[in-house]
């Protein structure tokens, strides 16, 4: 019989006849297309399956007749061989890695450094200006106080000092 006509018999899907017979490594006949072919030796095997299945028995733990229960096995010397290089080639790309994100964060760092020098000049640009505006405010300044009769205390000029310096930070 073909896996449709099982299923059918069963009433199940196609894909679960199909994952029963992966799962408990049942060795099937194939037809010249790759389909599996049942013989009534499989299809009893697959009906004690089902009622595994329907008894509540997992995938993983169902009893198969006439064969040994299916264990895991774990291969020592070729899998710690490989497992060796696995862990080695891991070390490698995360030594990799962090080397990259170091040479990130130099370069981040450097261009940080490179702002705070272009701002620091230009704050020194500024206070330059300003030096100079105060020079020419102060030759200028007895000329118009003279004018207007009147003179500014040098307690004004002082505020007037604290204040710019107190914007720029000089």
């Amino acid at each position: 019989m073909n896996t449709g006509t099982v299923a059918k018999m069963l009433g199940v899907s196609p894909s679960t006849i199909q994952r029963w017979v992966k799962q408990a490594n049942l060795q099937m006949d194939r037809t010249e297309l790759g389909h599996y072919q049942f013989s009534e030796e499989s299809i009893e095997i697959l009906k004690d399956i089902q009622n595994q299945l329907n008894n509540g028995v997992l995938l993983q733990d169902l009893k198969l007749k006439g064969k040994k229960s299916r264990q895991a096995a774990v291969l020592t010397g070729a899998n710690d061989l490989n497992f060796q290089k696995v862990i080695q080639r891991i070390e490698e790309l995360e030594k990799k890695v962090n080397g990259k994100a170091d040479d990130v964060v130099s370069y981040q760092i450097l261009q940080h450094r490179r702002e705070i020098e272009d701002l620091h000049n230009e704050v020194s640009r500024l206070n330059e200006v300003i030096m100079g505006m105060e020079e020419v405010a102060v030759h200028k300044e007895p000329l118009q106080n003279i004018e207007k009769g009147r003179e500014f205390p040098p307690e004004a000029k002082l505020k007037k000092w604290k204040i710019i310096s107190s914007l720029f930070g000089f």
